[in-house]
Protein backbone atom coordinates (compact mmCIF):
# COMPACT_ATOMS: atom_id res chain seq x y z
CA UNK A 1 0.00 0.00 0.00
CA UNK A 2 2.81 2.33 0.68
CA UNK A 3 5.63 1.11 -1.59
CA UNK A 4 7.92 4.04 -2.96
CA UNK A 5 6.67 5.57 -0.16
CA UNK A 6 9.59 7.16 2.60
CA UNK A 7 8.62 7.71 5.57
CA UNK A 8 10.99 9.91 8.29
CA UNK A 9 10.28 8.53 12.12
CA UNK A 10 11.67 10.55 15.02
CA UNK A 11 11.83 9.24 18.39
CA UNK A 12 12.64 11.36 21.14
CA UNK A 13 13.24 10.23 24.58
CA UNK A 14 10.23 9.24 26.61
CA UNK A 15 8.64 5.96 27.56
CA UNK A 16 6.29 5.53 24.91
CA UNK A 17 9.41 5.17 22.75
CA UNK A 18 8.69 1.57 23.00
CA UNK A 19 5.46 1.60 21.12
CA UNK A 20 6.84 3.32 18.04
CA UNK A 21 8.71 0.13 17.52
CA UNK A 22 5.13 -1.13 16.24
CA UNK A 23 4.59 1.86 14.03
CA UNK A 24 8.08 0.83 12.05
CA UNK A 25 6.61 -3.05 11.99
CA UNK A 26 3.36 -1.53 10.78
CA UNK A 27 4.97 0.91 8.32
CA UNK A 28 6.81 -2.04 6.92
CA UNK A 29 3.94 -4.26 6.64
CA UNK A 30 2.19 -1.47 4.46
CA UNK A 31 5.54 -2.03 1.87
CA UNK A 32 6.83 1.92 3.19
CA UNK A 33 10.66 2.72 3.40
CA UNK A 34 11.65 3.74 6.97
CA UNK A 35 14.08 6.01 8.42
CA UNK A 36 14.62 6.67 11.89
CA UNK A 37 15.78 9.32 13.80
CA UNK A 38 16.57 8.83 17.39
CA UNK A 39 17.30 12.04 20.35
CA UNK A 40 20.20 11.29 22.67
CA UNK A 41 17.05 10.96 25.60
CA UNK A 42 15.30 8.15 22.98
CA UNK A 43 18.29 6.22 23.04
CA UNK A 44 17.89 5.81 26.83
CA UNK A 45 14.28 3.66 26.20
CA UNK A 46 15.33 2.18 23.21
CA UNK A 47 17.86 1.00 21.80
CA UNK A 48 18.87 1.73 18.07
CA UNK A 49 19.54 -1.69 16.86
CA UNK A 50 15.99 -2.62 17.76
CA UNK A 51 14.41 -0.34 15.14
CA UNK A 52 17.96 -0.59 12.58
CA UNK A 53 16.28 -4.75 12.79
CA UNK A 54 12.40 -3.39 12.07
CA UNK A 55 13.63 -0.93 9.70
CA UNK A 56 15.96 -2.36 7.43
CA UNK A 57 18.00 0.94 7.65
CA UNK A 58 20.92 2.63 10.01
CA UNK A 59 18.83 4.36 12.84
CA UNK A 60 20.29 7.76 12.77
CA UNK A 61 21.21 9.34 16.59
CA UNK A 62 24.57 11.04 16.32
CA UNK A 63 24.44 14.93 14.48
CA UNK A 64 28.88 14.10 13.87
CA UNK A 65 28.60 10.22 13.31
CA UNK A 66 31.47 9.59 10.48
CA UNK A 67 31.04 5.98 9.91
CA UNK A 68 28.71 6.36 6.81
CA UNK A 69 29.14 7.37 3.11
CA UNK A 70 29.89 11.17 3.31
CA UNK A 71 26.53 13.41 3.09
CA UNK A 72 25.17 16.30 4.55
CA UNK A 73 22.96 13.35 6.65
CA UNK A 74 20.07 15.65 8.16
CA UNK A 75 19.66 17.19 4.42
CA UNK A 76 19.70 14.21 2.84
CA UNK A 77 16.87 12.45 5.07
CA UNK A 78 15.09 15.26 4.56
CA UNK A 79 14.84 15.45 0.71
CA UNK A 80 13.88 11.90 0.70
CA UNK A 81 10.84 12.19 3.23
CA UNK A 82 7.15 12.25 1.89
CA UNK A 83 6.07 12.20 5.45
CA UNK A 84 7.62 12.70 9.03
CA UNK A 85 6.54 11.14 11.93
CA UNK A 86 7.61 12.33 15.56
CA UNK A 87 6.22 9.72 17.76
CA UNK A 88 6.42 10.35 20.66
CA UNK A 89 6.83 13.94 20.95
CA UNK A 90 8.24 15.25 24.26
CA UNK A 91 7.21 18.77 25.43
CA UNK A 92 10.58 19.62 24.79
CA UNK A 93 10.84 18.91 21.22
CA UNK A 94 7.73 20.18 20.48
CA UNK A 95 8.83 23.77 22.39
CA UNK A 96 11.76 23.39 20.04
CA UNK A 97 9.94 23.32 16.76
CA UNK A 98 7.51 26.01 17.59
CA UNK A 99 10.58 28.42 18.04
CA UNK A 100 13.03 27.09 15.15
CA UNK A 101 15.57 25.69 17.23
CA UNK A 102 18.21 22.62 15.56
CA UNK A 103 20.43 21.41 17.93
CA UNK A 104 20.53 17.75 17.70
CA UNK A 105 19.68 15.10 14.42
CA UNK A 106 16.41 15.60 14.42
CA UNK A 107 15.40 19.01 14.74
CA UNK A 108 17.89 20.13 12.74
CA UNK A 109 16.32 17.29 9.56
CA UNK A 110 12.67 18.32 10.44
CA UNK A 111 13.72 22.07 10.02
CA UNK A 112 14.86 21.41 6.66
CA UNK A 113 11.25 19.18 5.60
CA UNK A 114 9.34 20.23 2.59
CA UNK A 115 6.62 17.10 3.19
CA UNK A 116 4.15 16.83 5.73
CA UNK A 117 4.73 15.86 9.55
CA UNK A 118 2.55 14.07 12.11
CA UNK A 119 3.09 15.03 15.56
CA UNK A 120 1.90 12.82 18.50
CA UNK A 121 2.91 14.07 21.72
CA UNK A 122 3.85 11.94 25.01
CA UNK A 123 4.34 13.73 28.13
CA UNK A 124 2.79 13.64 31.89
CA UNK A 125 -0.66 15.26 31.75
CA UNK A 126 0.24 18.48 33.78
CA UNK A 127 3.26 19.24 31.24
CA UNK A 128 0.10 18.44 28.35
CA UNK A 129 -2.11 21.13 29.67
CA UNK A 130 0.39 23.58 30.45
CA UNK A 131 0.00 26.55 28.69
CA UNK A 132 3.34 27.04 27.20
CA UNK A 133 3.04 23.42 25.84
CA UNK A 134 0.12 24.49 24.79
CA UNK A 135 0.68 27.29 23.05
CA UNK A 136 3.37 25.75 21.57
CA UNK A 137 0.90 22.97 19.87
CA UNK A 138 -1.36 25.82 18.65
CA UNK A 139 1.89 27.31 17.18
CA UNK A 140 3.12 24.48 15.04
CA UNK A 141 -0.68 23.69 13.82
CA UNK A 142 -0.66 27.28 12.74
CA UNK A 143 2.18 26.58 10.63
CA UNK A 144 0.37 23.15 9.12
CA UNK A 145 1.82 20.47 11.05
CA UNK A 146 -0.48 17.99 12.09
CA UNK A 147 -1.44 16.58 15.20
CA UNK A 148 -2.25 13.23 16.82
CA UNK A 149 -3.80 14.54 19.66
CA UNK A 150 -2.30 12.29 23.21
CA UNK A 151 -5.26 10.33 24.60
CA UNK A 152 -6.58 9.91 27.96
CA UNK A 153 -5.39 6.98 30.18
CA UNK A 154 -2.74 6.07 33.04
CA UNK A 155 0.34 7.24 32.34
CA UNK A 156 3.90 5.65 33.61
CA UNK A 157 4.16 8.04 35.96
CA UNK A 158 1.50 6.74 38.12
CA UNK A 159 -1.34 9.87 37.07
CA UNK A 160 -4.17 9.35 34.94
CA UNK A 161 -5.20 11.99 32.46
CA UNK A 162 -4.50 13.12 29.35
CA UNK A 163 -1.12 12.84 28.07
CA UNK A 164 -0.58 9.22 26.51
CA UNK A 165 0.46 9.05 22.80
CA UNK A 166 -2.22 7.56 20.22
CA UNK A 167 -2.26 4.27 19.87
CA UNK A 168 0.61 2.90 16.76
CA UNK A 169 -2.75 2.06 14.69
CA UNK A 170 -3.94 5.34 14.60
CA UNK A 171 -0.60 7.47 14.02
CA UNK A 172 -0.18 4.78 11.15
CA UNK A 173 -3.67 6.01 9.77
CA UNK A 174 -3.25 9.29 9.79
CA UNK A 175 0.31 8.82 7.77
CA UNK A 176 -2.06 6.60 5.20
CA UNK A 177 -4.57 9.39 5.24
CA UNK A 178 -2.25 11.97 4.41
CA UNK A 179 0.10 10.39 1.79
CA UNK A 180 -2.64 8.04 -0.37
CA UNK A 181 -4.53 9.14 -3.07
CA UNK A 182 -8.17 10.22 -2.75
CA UNK A 183 -10.30 7.82 -0.08
CA UNK A 184 -12.78 7.18 -2.69
CA UNK A 185 -13.79 3.86 -2.12
CA UNK A 186 -14.06 4.11 1.40
CA UNK A 187 -16.41 1.61 2.81
CA UNK A 188 -16.81 -0.12 -0.31
CA UNK A 189 -16.63 -3.61 -0.51
CA UNK A 190 -15.25 -4.78 -2.94
CA UNK A 191 -14.10 -8.35 -4.88
CA UNK A 192 -11.02 -9.44 -6.79
CA UNK A 193 -9.81 -12.71 -8.58
CA UNK A 194 -6.47 -12.50 -9.92
CA UNK A 195 -4.03 -15.61 -11.04
CA UNK A 196 -4.30 -18.78 -12.96
CA UNK A 197 -6.31 -22.26 -11.82
CA UNK A 198 -5.41 -25.49 -12.50
CA UNK A 199 -6.67 -28.53 -13.48
CA UNK A 200 -5.24 -31.86 -12.65
CA UNK A 201 -4.66 -34.26 -15.34
CA UNK A 202 -3.08 -36.69 -13.20
CA UNK A 203 -0.29 -37.12 -10.24
CA UNK A 204 1.94 -34.78 -11.87
CA UNK A 205 -0.12 -33.13 -14.69
CA UNK A 206 -2.14 -30.64 -15.13
CA UNK A 207 -4.05 -28.11 -17.47
CA UNK A 208 -3.31 -24.51 -16.74
CA UNK A 209 -2.21 -20.94 -18.81
CA UNK A 210 0.07 -18.07 -18.68
CA UNK A 211 -1.19 -15.71 -16.23
CA UNK A 212 0.73 -14.04 -13.48
CA UNK A 213 -2.51 -12.45 -11.55
CA UNK A 214 -0.32 -9.32 -11.90
CA UNK A 215 -3.71 -7.24 -13.04
CA UNK A 216 -5.80 -8.57 -10.59
CA UNK A 217 -3.13 -8.02 -7.66
CA UNK A 218 -2.22 -4.66 -8.74
CA UNK A 219 -6.50 -3.77 -9.00
CA UNK A 220 -6.91 -5.10 -5.45
CA UNK A 221 -3.78 -2.86 -4.22
CA UNK A 222 -4.87 0.27 -6.04
CA UNK A 223 -8.44 0.09 -4.47
CA UNK A 224 -7.16 -0.62 -1.33
CA UNK A 225 -5.53 2.12 -1.05
CA UNK A 226 -7.92 4.34 -1.95
CA UNK A 227 -9.89 3.04 0.75
CA UNK A 228 -11.62 -0.01 -0.36
CA UNK A 229 -12.05 -3.37 1.75
CA UNK A 230 -10.70 -6.11 -0.54
CA UNK A 231 -11.15 -9.75 -0.92
CA UNK A 232 -8.81 -11.09 -3.00
CA UNK A 233 -9.30 -14.96 -4.64
CA UNK A 234 -6.38 -15.57 -5.95
CA UNK A 235 -5.69 -18.56 -8.01
CA UNK A 236 -1.79 -19.60 -8.93
CA UNK A 237 0.13 -16.42 -8.80
CA UNK A 238 3.56 -15.35 -9.58
CA UNK A 239 3.79 -12.00 -7.63
CA UNK A 240 3.55 -11.29 -3.98
CA UNK A 241 0.50 -10.79 -2.23
CA UNK A 242 0.20 -7.63 -0.08
CA UNK A 243 -0.27 -8.33 3.61
CA UNK A 244 -2.74 -5.44 3.80
CA UNK A 245 -5.73 -6.60 2.22
CA UNK A 246 -8.93 -7.33 4.36
CA UNK A 247 -8.86 -10.90 3.17
CA UNK A 248 -7.25 -13.22 0.83
CA UNK A 249 -8.78 -16.73 -0.35
CA UNK A 250 -6.42 -19.00 -2.35
CA UNK A 251 -7.56 -21.37 -4.67
CA UNK A 252 -6.01 -24.02 -7.23
CA UNK A 253 -8.85 -25.08 -9.59
CA UNK A 254 -11.90 -23.40 -11.69
CA UNK A 255 -14.64 -24.98 -9.05
CA UNK A 256 -13.06 -23.96 -6.00
CA UNK A 257 -12.41 -20.28 -7.35
CA UNK A 258 -16.12 -20.65 -8.21
CA UNK A 259 -17.46 -21.66 -4.98
CA UNK A 260 -14.98 -19.01 -2.99
CA UNK A 261 -16.50 -16.18 -5.15
CA UNK A 262 -20.34 -17.32 -4.63
CA UNK A 263 -19.41 -17.75 -0.98
CA UNK A 264 -18.10 -14.03 -0.81
CA UNK A 265 -20.83 -12.73 -3.39
CA UNK A 266 -23.47 -11.50 -0.25
CA UNK A 267 -20.71 -9.34 1.58
CA UNK A 268 -19.34 -7.56 -1.65
CA UNK A 269 -20.66 -4.34 -3.45
CA UNK A 270 -18.27 -4.78 -6.78
CA UNK A 271 -16.69 -8.10 -8.38
CA UNK A 272 -14.06 -7.56 -10.35
CA UNK A 273 -12.91 -10.93 -12.46
CA UNK A 274 -9.14 -10.35 -13.49
CA UNK A 275 -8.33 -13.95 -12.80
CA UNK A 276 -7.83 -15.76 -16.12
CA UNK A 277 -10.34 -19.49 -14.67
CA UNK A 278 -9.28 -23.01 -16.60
CA UNK A 279 -12.52 -22.86 -19.17
CA UNK A 280 -11.94 -26.95 -19.30
CA UNK A 281 -10.81 -29.48 -16.90
CA UNK A 282 -10.30 -32.99 -17.49
CA UNK A 283 -13.19 -35.39 -17.20
CA UNK A 284 -11.32 -38.26 -16.03
CA UNK A 285 -8.48 -37.86 -13.46
CA UNK A 286 -5.71 -40.15 -12.63
CA UNK A 287 -4.29 -40.52 -8.97
CA UNK A 288 -1.05 -41.75 -10.72
CA UNK A 289 1.00 -40.72 -13.72
CA UNK A 290 -0.91 -42.13 -16.71
CA UNK A 291 2.25 -44.13 -19.35
CA UNK A 292 1.82 -44.99 -22.64
CA UNK A 293 2.50 -43.75 -26.39
CA UNK A 294 -0.38 -41.45 -27.05
CA UNK A 295 -2.88 -40.29 -24.41
CA UNK A 296 -6.63 -39.22 -25.35
CA UNK A 297 -8.41 -36.20 -22.62
CA UNK A 298 -11.85 -35.81 -22.71
CA UNK A 299 -12.54 -32.13 -21.07
CA UNK A 300 -15.63 -31.33 -20.00
CA UNK A 301 -16.93 -27.39 -19.36
CA UNK A 302 -16.23 -25.71 -16.03
CA UNK A 303 -18.09 -23.19 -14.66
CA UNK A 304 -18.67 -19.68 -15.60
CA UNK A 305 -17.79 -17.61 -12.63
CA UNK A 306 -18.38 -14.14 -14.04
CA UNK A 307 -21.82 -15.33 -15.69
CA UNK A 308 -22.77 -17.19 -12.44
CA UNK A 309 -22.22 -13.50 -11.14
CA UNK A 310 -24.04 -11.58 -13.33
CA UNK A 311 -26.99 -13.96 -13.06
CA UNK A 312 -27.11 -13.43 -8.65
CA UNK A 313 -24.99 -9.82 -8.64
CA UNK A 314 -28.59 -7.63 -8.30
CA UNK A 315 -27.63 -4.19 -7.59
CA UNK A 316 -23.70 -5.46 -7.20
CA UNK A 317 -21.36 -3.91 -10.00
CA UNK A 318 -19.95 -6.92 -12.01
CA UNK A 319 -16.64 -5.70 -13.68
CA UNK A 320 -14.79 -8.27 -16.42
CA UNK A 321 -11.69 -9.37 -18.42
CA UNK A 322 -11.57 -10.16 -22.21
CA UNK A 323 -8.31 -11.49 -23.69
CA UNK A 324 -9.10 -11.84 -27.16
CA UNK A 325 -6.85 -12.03 -30.51
CA UNK A 326 -9.27 -10.71 -32.93
CA UNK A 327 -12.40 -8.59 -33.25
CA UNK A 328 -11.92 -7.23 -29.88
CA UNK A 329 -14.49 -4.60 -29.75
CA UNK A 330 -17.16 -7.51 -31.24
CA UNK A 331 -16.16 -9.80 -28.70
CA UNK A 332 -16.18 -7.78 -25.34
CA UNK A 333 -19.33 -6.18 -26.51
CA UNK A 334 -21.10 -9.79 -26.62
CA UNK A 335 -19.38 -10.65 -23.29
CA UNK A 336 -20.67 -8.06 -21.74
CA UNK A 337 -24.24 -8.29 -22.54
CA UNK A 338 -24.23 -12.73 -22.21
CA UNK A 339 -22.49 -11.84 -18.76
CA UNK A 340 -24.75 -9.00 -17.63
CA UNK A 341 -21.11 -7.05 -16.64
CA UNK A 342 -21.18 -3.80 -16.10
CA UNK A 343 -17.98 -3.01 -18.13
CA UNK A 344 -15.30 -5.17 -19.33
CA UNK A 345 -11.67 -4.25 -19.61
CA UNK A 346 -10.37 -6.15 -22.74
CA UNK A 347 -7.16 -6.32 -24.34
CA UNK A 348 -5.99 -7.70 -27.56
CA UNK A 349 -3.07 -10.59 -26.47
CA UNK A 350 -0.96 -10.48 -29.86
CA UNK A 351 0.01 -6.76 -29.45
CA UNK A 352 3.05 -6.17 -27.73
CA UNK A 353 3.38 -5.54 -23.82
CA UNK A 354 0.04 -6.54 -23.61
CA UNK A 355 -1.63 -9.89 -21.94
CA UNK A 356 -0.15 -12.40 -19.65
CA UNK A 357 2.57 -12.33 -17.21
CA UNK A 358 3.78 -8.51 -18.20
CA UNK A 359 4.22 -5.86 -15.91
CA UNK A 360 2.54 -3.61 -18.96
CA UNK A 361 -0.86 -3.41 -20.97
CA UNK A 362 -2.68 -2.80 -23.67
CA UNK A 363 -6.46 -2.40 -22.54
CA UNK A 364 -9.79 -0.35 -23.68
CA UNK A 365 -13.08 -0.39 -21.31
CA UNK A 366 -16.73 -0.81 -22.25
CA UNK A 367 -19.91 0.06 -20.88
CA UNK A 368 -23.42 0.02 -21.44
CA UNK A 369 -22.32 3.53 -23.11
CA UNK A 370 -19.95 1.89 -25.54
CA UNK A 371 -15.73 2.03 -25.98
CA UNK A 372 -15.30 4.89 -23.09
CA UNK A 373 -11.42 4.03 -22.55
CA UNK A 374 -8.12 3.30 -25.00
CA UNK A 375 -5.01 3.19 -24.00
CA UNK A 376 -1.08 2.47 -25.25
CA UNK A 377 1.18 -0.09 -23.47
CA UNK A 378 1.17 1.05 -19.87
CA UNK A 379 2.28 -0.47 -16.96
CA UNK A 380 -0.55 -2.41 -14.93
CA UNK A 381 0.12 -0.48 -11.81
CA UNK A 382 -1.48 2.81 -13.76
CA UNK A 383 -3.73 0.93 -15.50
CA UNK A 384 -5.57 -0.14 -11.77
CA UNK A 385 -5.86 3.04 -10.82
CA UNK A 386 -7.14 4.05 -14.52
CA UNK A 387 -10.04 0.64 -14.20
CA UNK A 388 -10.90 1.46 -10.37
CA UNK A 389 -11.53 5.41 -11.25
CA UNK A 390 -13.97 4.17 -14.53
CA UNK A 391 -15.40 1.87 -11.76
CA UNK A 392 -16.55 4.80 -9.51
CA UNK A 393 -17.84 6.28 -12.19
CA UNK A 394 -20.44 3.28 -12.21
Amino acid sequence: MLKGINVLLGVTGGIACYKSCEIVSRLKKLEADVDVVMTANATQFVAPLTFETLSNRPCVSDMFNRDREWEVAHISLAKKADVCVIAPATANVIAKLATGVADDMLTTTVLALKCPVIIAPAMNTAMYDNPTTQSNIATLKDKGYIFVDAIEGRLACGDSGRGKMAEPSDIVDVVLKTVLPQQDYEGTRVLVTAGATQENIDGVRFITNRSSGKMGIELAKAIAKRGGIVTLVAGIVSVEIPEYLHKVVRVKTTVEMYDAVMSELGEVDVVIKAAAPSDYRPKNKYDNKIKGDSVTLELEKNPDIAEAVGRAKGDKKLVIFCAETTNLDEYAEQKRIKKNADMVVANDVTKEGAGFDSDTNVISIFTARGKIYESGKVSKSILAHVIASEIIKL
